[in-house]
């Protein structure tokens, strides 16, 4: 796709992403989370130029699973966006634009380019997860028909090394998908095999168990994974026993006040505010959840 932006004589061209442009959209992804949190004295998601690098890296490898596009002005790249595909929800980001050709549509676009992907797809919807302090993210996604679905707390602190007694957590098999597929379908209405199979060849996957069948599992208590219980204990468990919250942090939906509380009782602390948002179907969870950054 090619259109004019506000520059004379410059043309943005949104292509398909490929490993080559890892490099050069790692570092603009750096440096674009950095400003906009730097700029409302929030720590950066990314807290090194090597982990930013290493995400990007990471999605452009596995394309069975992300869909990604490259954005170029006058042959350079100025930003990316990616779509997960891995169930029947698909999942946005992340989505990053040079500093220095803010506010010049190229956002606008690259959304509208997955968006048109995920329509051509047949995906039933479309998640994100938004940094709550950005209001013209929030705006151009509001613009573009997501609604706002759940506030959410991007949680840190040091791992809390406890038990809760009745809700043992151990490493989760695969032997266990199909009791994850069931949870996870009955508090969300589809299931994340693809995310939690890799998760579980990876070694960061748990289960927790209560009267000897399956309540929750989490593929990761951190950034970029998720959980899904029966009950609030559940996630006290998976959360109780996980060794590090990975990356900047777990996302709990700041309404489940219950589970939020006892999180800073605990000594966990608030990072930043969150938003969920959403487009096409939205079912609301039939229990409770931790969403990662995409969704």
């Amino acid at each position: 796709m090619q259109t004019l932006i506000p520059s004379p004589d410059l043309t943005l061209t949104i292509r398909p992403g490929t490993a080559a442009d890892a490099d050069a959209c790692g570092e603009i992804c750096y440096e674009a989370f950095k400003a906009i949190s730097t700029q409302h004295n929030f720590p950066p998601d990314f807290p090194t130029p090597a982990v930013a690098h290493g995400l990007i890296s990471m999605l452009f490898s596995q394309p069975d699973l992300y869909y990604s596009v490259v954005a170029e002005v006058g042959g350079r790249i100025v930003g990316s966006n990616f779509l997960q595909e891995g169930c029947a929800i698909a999942g946005v980001g992340p989505i990053t634009v040079a500093s220095d050709i803010q506010n010049a549509s190229v956002g606008r676009h690259l959304m509208a380019t997955v968006l048109d992907r995920a329509q051509q797809q047949g995906f039933a919807g479309v998640r994100l997860l938004q940094a709550t302090f950005h209001n013209r993210s929030l705006s151009l996604y509001t613009k573009l028909g997501f609604d706002v679905q759940e506030p959410l707390a991007n949680i840190q602190g040091p791992p809390l090394n406890l038990q809760i007694p009745g809700y043992p957590v151990r490493p989760a098999t695969e032997a266990d998908l199909p009791g994850c597929d069931r949870l996870c379908q009955e508090v969300h209405g589809f299931t994340r095999s693809h995310e939690l199979l890799a998760t579980i060849r990876q070694g960061s996957a748990t289960v927790v168990e209560h009267d000897s069948r399956i309540t929750g599992y989490a593929t990761l208590i951190g950034f970029f994974g998720h959980a899904v219980g029966e009950t609030n204990e559940d996630l006290k468990a998976l959360i109780g026993a996980a060794p590090a919250f990975e990356g900047s942090g777990f996302m709990l939906p700041s309404r489940n006040s219950h589970l939020f509380r006892w999180c800073l009782e605990h000594g966990l602390r608030v990072v930043q505010p969150m938003t969920l948002m959403s487009l096409g179907l939205y079912n609301q969870p039939k229990g409770v959840f931790l969403p990662s950054i995409l969704f």
